[in-house]
């Protein structure tokens, strides 16, 4: 199989048993380290619930990065945005932001919009261009890296994102729980290096802590900064005494979604 990164053949690497019942190989790129399932012919089943019952830390994910995430917008983009949060989930990280006066937008094809209802990329004008694109814990998900990374890229020219680096290069998924085959939905795992040519493969540039969290663009970002932005107590600080107040659009949401749903007939609003 070709790597789906550097396009250089991957050695097949373990065999292991996904969703308790499919024997599917994984393979190791020779060059980059990155490592991809055989073609996932299991998604569709694997999305049936797109949030799976293992996921027991999605709200402390999202609480952990909105103080980061403003901190970045804060240095380097354009607070007034537009933003987009591409595999949003159920809008939890979009609804935050926005309280905090970001306008986050959520994107997801898979799962179902509970927090950020009218604040979706369908009820945006086509073709809207967006300040940055944020995915947390997207990447993995993904069959296809490269297309789907172009796809974000027509949307905002820097993205934002969480994955979590291979710990080495001899893991496996006996040593290192982020595989996670029981759900079947992690199929792309990334390399230091691996996710540095995908950003060269659009003449941009990464910037990592190394660790999970990453940003891909054009713009000149100081490492040290970044590294920065990922320890919680510094990130408060930054965002307690650098930048103007940002009001919360919660109360402003709340008005735009009352008028819409006057407008609407009483049997669809309710």
């Amino acid at each position: 199989m070709t790597c789906h990164i550097c396009d250089t053949p991957s050695n097949e690497s373990f065999l292991v048993k996904v969703l308790f019942k499919y024997d599917v190989t994984y393979y190791r790129c020779r060059e980059c380290g990155f490592i991809q399932t055989e073609t996932p012919y299991w998604l569709p089943e694997a999305y049936e619930s797109a949030i799976t019952s293992l996921d027991l830390g999605l709200v402390s994910r999202n609480l952990l990065w909105a103080p980061t995430v403003e901190a970045i917008i804060r240095k380097w983009f354009r607070p007034e945005g537009p933003f987009l949060d591409y595999g949003g989930g159920y809008g939890l990280f979009v609804r935050i932001m926005r309280d905090r006066g970001f306008p986050f937008i959520r994107q997801d094809q898979y799962c179902e919009n509970l927090f950020a209802k009218h604040f979706d990329i369908t009820d945006q004008p086509e073709n809207q261009t967006y300040e940055l694109v944020t995915a947390f814990e997207v990447f993995e998900h993904l069959p296809d890296p490269v297309g789907t990374i172009e796809q974000m890229l027509q949307a905002g020219k820097s993205i934002l994102f969480s994955t979590k680096l291979l710990p080495d290069p001899n893991v496996t998924p006996e040593t290192w729980w982020y595989f996670i085959p029981e759900t079947g939905q992690h199929v792309s795992l990334y390399s230091l290096d691996s996710l540095r040519r995908l950003a060269q493969r659009f003449r941009l540039q990464l910037y990592s802590d190394g660790r999970d969290l990453h940003l891909m663009t054009a713009k000149d970002i100081d490492p040290t900064w970044f590294r920065w932005f990922t320890d919680p107590r510094k990130v408060r600080l930054f965002n307690r005494f650098h930048g103007y107040p940002t009001p919360s659009l919660l109360d402003s949401d709340f008005q735009k979604v009352y008028d819409s749903l006057k407008k609407q007939p009483l049997t669809d609003a309710i």
